[in-house]
């Protein structure tokens, strides 16, 4: 069966393409769910419009991923996690404590833009990738460091009282 795809739907096509799907997928859930219509001439006539404004905004929306890519490539972020004598954190650091990290230094950094093999959990400097999108990447350095110990009257140890 032959469909005009009203959105993008992954795997399938973008806006405006017509596609061949099985009846069953077509009849069943695009056509009910309006993500899809036969292909008649005025449907497609009528969806040109919309075709043209939804690749414009692809368009913006990958310029941005760019310009984030430009401005956040090479960055350092600094992360304080408790760790044991050898440098074992009591826990991990995950994908968002990295994209949190980013974000309280001012970057729109999605959690799910964070590519990283395994959590961290040793005190160390990473270098933890960012893909935007298919093509745009992006590195940052991630210091996980121990918190800075204060002493109980606030002054900093080894700071000499005379």
């Amino acid at each position: 069966m032959k469909v005009l795809l009203h959105t993008d739907i992954e795997g399938v096509g973008f806006l405006g393409d017509v596609v061949e799907v099985s009846d069953g997928y077509g009849r069943n859930y695009l056509i009910p769910r309006k993500k899809a219509v036969r292909p008649t001439e005025g449907n497609i006539k009528r969806i040109q419009k919309e075709r043209a404004h939804q690749a414009e905004k692809r368009r913006l929306a990958r310029e941005k991923l760019v310009s984030v890519a430009q401005v956040v490539n090479e960055k350092e972020v600094t992360i304080e996690a408790l760790s044991n004598e050898q440098g074992h954190l009591f826990g991990s650091i995950s994908e968002e404590d990295v994209a949190q990290a980013l974000r309280d230094k001012g970057f729109e950094i999605k959690t799910k833009y964070i590519q990283m093999a395994e959590h961290f959990r040793k005190l160390d400097t990473y270098e933890v990738t960012l893909r935007l999108d298919k093509d745009i990447e992006a590195t940052v350095q991630v210091h996980v460091i121990a918190p800075k110990k204060e002493q109980a009257d606030g002054s900093e140890p080894g700071a000499d009282d005379e």
